[in-house]
Parts: C-alpha cells; structure tokens; sequence
C-alpha cells in the first residue's frame, strides 16, 4: 500500500486573520468604534495633553480590544444581526398555549 502524506502547516488557520488572531472583520470593526471616541476625546477634552492621553487611552483600550474580540467568538455586527433576528420572531406563550404579537 502507497499511502500519501499530507503535512498540514502549524500556521493553517491564520489565514484571513491579522497578526494571526483577530479576523479582519473584527479589526476594521474595532477601527470603526474607537475613530469617533478618539477623535471626540482630542477635540473635546478641556485637559492639557498628558491628562488628555490618559484619559483617551482609559477609553480607547477596552473599546478597540472589545472590537477586536466580538462577543461569543462573533463580530458584532454578526452577533447583532442574530440577536435582532431573535428579538423580531420571539413570542410570549400564554397559559393555555396561545401565542401572543
């Protein structure tokens, strides 16, 4: 018997991810949400600029690195989309079985 040999590469799944963990819907998702947080913390925060790095940094951080890990391994416009489906067909099962709008 002549059996083939496939070797599989350690790095398979870090295709169409960056850095090879985040998806890049998830990266320009997490651009998309802290471009305008950043650029109201520049333009409007009455600080001088270390306080103002600080406090912008305090901000942007969390809100990038929850961009860029999605909820439930999901991005979350796809968790939206799912959670919206949900709540619109969702329906109240009344005592006697009767399903109420």
């Amino acid at each position: 018997m002549n059996y083939e040999v496939y070797h599989i590469p350690t790095n398979f799944t870090d295709a169409g991810r960056v850095m090879g963990l985040f998806e890049l819907r998830n990266l320009v998702e997490a651009v998309l949400l802290t471009l305008p947080a950043l650029y109201l913390c520049i333009a409007f925060l009455p600080l001088d600029l270390t306080p103002k790095i600080i406090v912008t940094l305090t901000i942007i951080v969390p809100l990038g690195g929850f961009g860029l890990i999605g909820i439930s391994d999901d991005s979350m416009t796809r968790w939206l989309g799912s959670w919206w489906k949900w709540r619109r067909s969702r329906r109240i099962i009344l005592f006697r079985g009767e399903v109420r709008k």
